[in-house]
């Protein structure tokens, strides 16, 4: 549930939104929802096979090993992803293909993969 001034914020996006795409938004009082809609999401929100492309990976800075271990694995921009599987209760691990290639992620690690939904 969204506090008192964080709806008054949202509101205002969501009114943003609609201004700027000049189109009615698909809000449903979801803020979840509302947030795939506008496309930002982490791979670890990603619903299990959804496609979706991979826009970066963030690092807790510019050398930061467990990121530039993604970067490695393929997790670069534009590469398609999608998740396939989930530890049991939506925990770890999280079981990602990306390309034709599977890994096992835990869900910190997913959380540092910016992504949009493919179109």
């Amino acid at each position: 549930m969204l506090s008192q001034c964080g709806a008054h914020t949202f509101y205002l996006l969501v009114a943003y939104v609609q201004r700027a795409t000049n189109s009615k938004c698909a809000y449903n009082g979801d803020v979840n929802s509302f947030y795939l809609y506008l496309n930002i999401v982490n791979l670890s929100e990603l619903s299990p096979f959804t496609p979706a492309i991979v826009d970066a990976v963030s690092g807790l800075d510019s050398n930061d090993p467990i990121a530039k271990r993604l970067r490695e694995l393929g997790f670069v921009e534009g590469e398609p992803v999608s998740i396939v599987a989930r530890g049991p209760f939506g925990a770890d691990p999280v079981l990602v293909q990306i390309g034709y290639t599977r890994f096992a992620l835990r869900r910190t690690e997913a959380q540092r993969v910016s992504i949009h939904l493919a179109s």
